[in-house]
């Protein structure tokens, strides 16, 4: 099996503006989306673990650091017999019901030594 960092995005803007949404309006679509979420899960259950949200963003470059926003709302790893497999296990999640999200899987490698 190989692991791969799955990230799951959203442009800020569009979380932005979700947060405007009407309670009455966000509330059951959020808990729609729970069910849905943790339907995904049960099922994938032994090779997704660790999701965990992503928060406020530093950016670390040679010029400095500076507060930046990205699209990355939350990270997990995978594990699945190919990039194509793994890329395939997220086809069908309920995180793609949020407008303009989209899911990235890259493979994770051990670091070889100097």
């Amino acid at each position: 099996m190989t692991r791969f960092l799955v990230l799951y995005c959203v442009p800020s803007a569009v979380i932005e503006g979700w947060k405007r949404t009407a309670p009455e309006t966000r509330g059951p679509a959020e808990a729609k989306m729970k069910a849905a979420w943790d339907d995904w899960m049960q099922a994938h259950a032994g090779t997704v673990n660790g999701t965990e949200a992503g928060g406020r963003t530093k950016r670390v470059a040679s010029d400095g650091i500076s507060d930046i926003k990205n699209d990355v709302m939350l990270y997990a790893f995978a594990e699945a017999e190919s990039h194509d497999a793994a890329a395939q296990m997220f086809a069908d999640h309920p995180h793609l019901q949020i407008p303009q999200a989209s899911i990235q899987v890259m493979e994770v490698r051990a670091m070889t030594g100097p």
